[in-house]
Order: C-alpha cells, then sequence, then structure tokens
C-alpha cells in the first residue's frame, strides 16, 4: 500500500507541478507545507485533505492510500 506522501507526489508529477507551483493552486504562501506532507513529515487535516482531492479529483480515500477494489 502506497503512503499519502508517494501518493500525492505522484499526483503532483502526473500533472507537471513543482511543489511551490501545487502550493500557490492551493493557496498557501510557500511550498513548505508540500514539502513535509511529501516528506512524511507531517500529515494534512481534513480541510487540507479536502482541498487536495477537489483539486486532483481523487477521493480521501485513495489519498490516504486505501483501495478497496
Amino acid at each position: 500500500m502506497k503512503t499519502f506522501a508517494e501518493i500525492l507526489k505522484h499526483l503532483r508529477e502526473l500533472e507537471n507541478l513543482t511543489q511551490a507551483q501545487l502550493a500557490e493552486k492551493l493557496g498557501f504562501k510557500g511550498h513548505v507545507v508540500i514539502t513535509n506532507w511529501e516528506s512524511g513529515r507531517r500529515m494534512p487535516d481534513v480541510e487540507n485533505l479536502k482541498l487536495l482531492s477537489k483539486f486532483f479529483k481523487v477521493s480521501i480515500d485513495y489519498l490516504l492510500g486505501h483501495d478497496y477494489r
């Protein structure tokens, strides 16, 4: 099972975005929050999971690595 960090990085790379570009599109002031998420040092709160889910058009379950197939 992939981790949230791996999934986020994969989704970002599929969109051809840098961490800074993704942060800007999500309304963050800098890329540090994305760096922390992708490194596994931090996890997003529920509101940010919703934001990521909408941005990437995936479910929160998918972001968290749950595949129920």
